[in-house]
């Protein structure tokens, strides 16, 4: 079976809380992650919540990087899928963990778009 995609999940407990709720920290964490792998940044958007947490998104044209913080529980959500073959997204899963400094991390690999024959629409 071919996959047209690569979906990590991340599921991190144990943060620093301080970072969790750091707008700017957390913004450039996702972007350094996706640069550091080669990724190409298309957009971004991120929201800071009252009274804590921190949620974005960075488009990247190989798909997506986003994150859910919940600093109260020392946690993030953290999702990174791929479709292009330049863009490790465990290297950046990596990058993620360690920059928030999760004592508790678990990493899900997902394959999406699993086709038996990989063919586009119209194509012969």
């Amino acid at each position: 079976m071919n996959a047209l995609g690569t979906h990590v999940v991340l599921e991190l407990k144990e943060c620093s809380p301080q970072l969790l709720d750091d707008l700017p920290f957390i913004q450039k964490t996702l972007l350094d992650a996706a640069e550091a792998t080669g990724a190409h940044v298309v957009g971004q958007t991120f929201h800071k919540f009252n009274p804590y947490g921190v949620t974005g998104v960075v488009a990247i044209a190989e798909s997506h990087l986003c994150i859910h913080t919940w600093p109260e529980y020392a946690y993030a959500a953290v999702d990174i899928f791929t479709c292009g073959d330049g863009f490790d997204p465990h290297k950046a899963a990596n990058i993620v963990i360690e920059k928030l400094q999760s004592r508790e991390p678990s990493v899900i690999e997902l394959k999406r778009g699993l086709l038996a024959q990989v063919q586009r629409v119209g194509a012969r």
